[in-house]
């Protein structure tokens, strides 16, 4: 067997394999034999069916197997031998002539293979990464603060109705009464609110709910039918206010501070606004973190200028999915796939370059306040530390959400590395300011 090598680009070769009838046929009787020792066949007991049979129902596959391991060794080979650094896996080559599968014929193939280009440059303090320190104002402190009472707050009986307050109705119509539905006047209409607000316990209007409550399901919630039903309904109700609830936000008192903060954390006032100041100044670091992080990749990925055989690399994500996505729906993506897969090989680059080694400890860390992260978005603070650790594992156990924390914690110590290794751009600027930021 032949493999010629032709040199398409500094990133593309095209590898001819010619293979002739002597270089597969002792595999092609091993095959043979195989399924001579193993067929059961009708009419002939396990091991006894003549060859003749063996090879008018086996010989084509048995010749298809034999050439395409073949083919298998021989490309593993040269790649081995040559140590090519090669991206994906060789692709049959798009001029390849069809081949006519006869035992006894010489065969010739042809392979596109992709080379994965050096990526090889230095960093020192004359880069400049911009670095935003986001300012932390009296305003956002006051918002936080406010935040926090809220969401720690009570709904309490109220007077009369305002922007954000509940009531408490019944809607009549002839001889139907609903008695003790919940209105949120947030969820009327904009168009029908200004009626709503200023109601009080005792009041009395006429209300068309197709109007005032334009969210189907909402409706038919609050007037205990099926959305199936309300095109039969007659909008029009006269609606009694029972009760108005206002939602109250949570004294300072030591009792909400420990719901906040932790028992015995917070000890007064003085002390709220200061873990509201802790707490801002971390949102925003974690926020400038962020930016830095997207703003280096971009920079570190301009530098190593990086060109990829975009041909083959197309050709290759539909094969390897196996036509799962089209062409067209690689194309929507491709640029991304780019920017990443760029990413991937200047951060393999670098965590070599500057010894950076990933930890199991590293790991887990990351885990749980992935976890902590997720418990905080249902408003569950404080989780004790095994609850997080039991979360974390579950996380670490599943293959795509375990590939992403492994990720993540490549590029935050890669990043570490790059930021010592460079100069920051400190700009401070307000939060307003920096979320306007492309």
């Amino acid at each position: 067997m032949k493999i010629e090598q032709n040199k398409v680009d500094d990133l593309n070769i095209e590898l001819t394999l010619s293979i002739a009838s002597d270089d597969y046929s002792e595999k092609r009787k091993k095959r043979l034999n195989e399924h001579k020792r193993t067929a059961e066949l009708k009419g002939f007991r396990k091991g006894m069916a003549p060859m003749s049979f063996i090879e008018k129902i086996y010989g084509q596959s048995c010749l298809v197997d034999a050439v395409n391991d073949l083919i298998s060794e021989a490309l593993n080979g040269f790649i081995k031998d040559n140590d090519l650094k090669v991206i994906g896996e060789p692709l049959p080559a798009e001029n390849q002539e069809s081949v006519e599968w006869k035992n006894g014929n010489d065969f010739e193939f042809k392979f596109d293979v992709a080379l994965s280009p050096k990526v090889d440059f230095e960093l020192s303090k004359d880069d400049k990464i911009p670095y935003y320190n986001i300012e932390i104002s009296d305003t956002a402190k006051s918002e936080m603060k406010e935040n926090l009472l809220k969401q720690y707050g009570s709904l309490e009986d109220g007077e009369a109705a305002k922007a954000e307050d509940f009531i408490i109705v019944d809607f009549e119509q002839g001889e139907t009464k609903i008695e003790g539905t919940y209105v949120a006047l947030r969820n009327v209409s904009e168009a029908v609110r200004p009626s709503f607000i200023g109601l009080k316990a005792g009041d009395t209007i006429d209300v068309n709910v197709n109007e005032a409550f334009t969210n189907e399901a909402d409706r038919a919630s609050m007037l205990k039918v099926s959305k199936e039903e309300l095109a039969g309904i007659d909008p029009a109700y006269k609606m009694t206010v029972k009760n108005v609830k206002t939602f109250v936000s949570a004294p300072m008192t030591q009792e909400t501070f420990d719901k906040i903060f932790g028992e015995g954390n917070v000890k007064s006032e003085e002390e709220f606004d200061a873990k509201v100041a802790e707490r801002l100044a971390a949102e925003y670091a974690q926020e400038s973190e962020f930016r830095f992080s997207k703003d280096a990749k971009a920079y570190l990925v301009k530098k190593a200028a990086i060109a990829l055989p975009e041909k083959f690399l197309k050709r290759w994500i539909y094969v390897a999915n196996d036509g799962k996505f089209t062409m067209e729906d690689i194309e929507k993506e491709f640029d991304l796939f780019l920017e990443d897969y760029r990413w991937q090989m200047v951060r393999n680059y670098l965590m070599d370059k500057y010894s950076v080694k990933v930890e199991e400890a590293d790991v887990m860390a990351s885990a749980k306040a992935f976890a902590a992260y997720q418990f905080a978005m249902y408003g569950i603070a404080n989780v004790p530390d095994e609850q997080l650790e039991s979360y974390a594992k579950t996380i670490l156990s599943q293959e795509k959400e375990g590939r992403r924390v492994i990720e993540q914690v490549e590029d935050t110590k890669t990043l570490a590395a790059v930021k010592n290794a460079v100069s920051l751009d400190e700009k401070k600027v307000s939060v307003e300011k920096f979320r306007e930021l492309e």
